[in-house]
């Protein structure tokens, strides 16, 4: 198994950029569909971006599409969110995740991932 590690959170203003990273530790996270969810407070954990262990494939929710970037470096284990153009509404908790497997209309919701982090808080003033 392997056991994901976020950091990078923090604050930052509307309209400014920030970059999350998920290290992860344990079994190569090589053969892994690696995620980034997020939380807000009272709300459902919902998908933003997920790739392949080849980084070939990326999927993006529609509200970060154009906005936030998924990438990995599989020779460091980690995965990074690089989110520009930030607005209020992306305050959150966000969280990596890791699941085996392919991906598939199922991996959309955080049901399907096997592992996660303990997440890292971003907020973005308005």
């Amino acid at each position: 198994q392997v056991q994901p590690v976020e950091s990078g959170g923090g604050l930052v203003q509307a309209g400014g950029s920030l970059s999350v990273s998920c290290t992860t530790s344990g079994r190569t996270s090589s053969n892994y569909w690696m995620a980034w969810f997020r939380q807000a407070p009272g709300k459902e954990r919902e998908f933003v971006a997920a790739i392949s262990w080849s980084g070939g494939r990326t999927y993006y929710s529609d509200s970060v599409k154009g906005r936030f970037t998924i990438s990995r470096d599989n020779a460091k284990n980690t995965v990074y969110l690089q989110m520009n153009s930030l607005k209020p509404e992306d305050t959150a908790v966000y969280y990596c995740a890791a699941k085996t497997g392919g991906f598939y209309s199922r991996s959309y919701y955080y049901t399907d991932y096997d592992y996660w982090g303990q997440g890292t808080q971003v907020t973005v003033s308005s």
